[in-house]
């Protein structure tokens, strides 16, 4: 249609490229899950996560994109995305997000997981698990719908299924992803009426839905960066990397493509059978 940038659609030996850096994008978040832990700095995450991406002869998608510093971004309580990692010091019961990004051979991955650190309080943990909730919900309906839209129609009904009035961020969404970070189209974390595009196979995007405990209203700070909610409340990020195939869906920076949490829900993952 007039007005719309053009989706890339891959084929299967670009979505196999773009399992590559999925894995390691899984490989630096699973490391920084690992040891994050109260006493550390956002910078002790960031650490972590280049070497790991390093070590796998990748580059990070974030570092130097439009001046970001930073290899991961680390964001603590009412910093909802794009926390630059630093001297700050984790403390018992901070609610971490952190995403991260990498590059292999030209294709791009892109994840973010949220946690509570310990002596955490239980409505953090709910707001972390219905992120989550919301993050699988939304991948299941790539794989069972027919309209893009029906990523943000499963976000809502989780969010309305858990009863907590969650605040769901509008001004930050996910996105297609591919040879560039950041491609159309848009996925929304919201119900609309615009429908958006088919699903059809060969669409990879990035789903990332955003919850806060209050207000889904957002301010950016000084720094330029960090995302906060307006009214300081607690604030989880969720994302995974999906392609999606004739067969069904491929969860590209899960380990198990995704199998776990799609089969919870009767859903089968759909890899690509790389041949050698």
């Amino acid at each position: 249609m007039l007005g719309r940038e053009r989706i890339e659609y891959k084929d299967d030996a670009q979505i196999t490229a773009m399992r590559a850096a999925g894995l390691v994008v899984a490989d630096a978040l699973a490391a920084v899950r690992t040891a994050m832990a109260p006493g550390m700095t956002t910078a002790d995450l960031d650490a972590i996560a280049a070497s790991v991406i390093s070590g796998a002869g990748a580059a990070p998608s974030f570092l130097g994109y439009y001046g970001y510093p930073g290899t991961i971004c680390v964001s603590v309580n009412d910093e909802v995305v794009h926390g630059i990692p630093g001297e700050r010091v984790l403390a018992p019961g901070d609610v971490v997000s952190v995403d991260c990004g990498a590059i292999v051979a030209g294709w791009h991955g892109d994840a973010a997981f949220s946690a509570v650190l310990p002596d955490a309080d239980p409505d953090d943990l709910a707001l972390v698990e219905a992120t989550e909730q919301a993050l699988w919900a939304g991948i299941a309906a790539l794989a069972k719908g027919d309209r893009l839209a029906g990523v943000g129609d499963a976000v809502e009904d989780v969010v309305a299924a858990s009863g907590r009035g969650y605040g769901i961020v509008q001004e930050y969404v996910g996105h297609g992803i591919g040879r560039a970070m950041h491609q159309p189209p848009d996925v929304l974390n919201y119900r609309t009426r615009e429908r958006g595009p088919r699903l059809r196979p060969g669409l990879c995007v990035a789903v990332e839905p955003m919850l806060t405990r209050g207000s889904r209203h957002t301010n950016i700070l000084a720094d330029d960066w960090t995302v906060v909610t307006v009214d300081g409340s607690r604030a989880a990020h969720a994302e995974h990397t999906v392609a999606i195939r004739e067969s069904g869906v491929w969860v590209l920076t899960a380990h198990d493509g995704g199998a776990e949490r799609l089969g919870a829900l009767g859903l089968q993952v759909a890899p690509v059978d790389v041949v050698g």
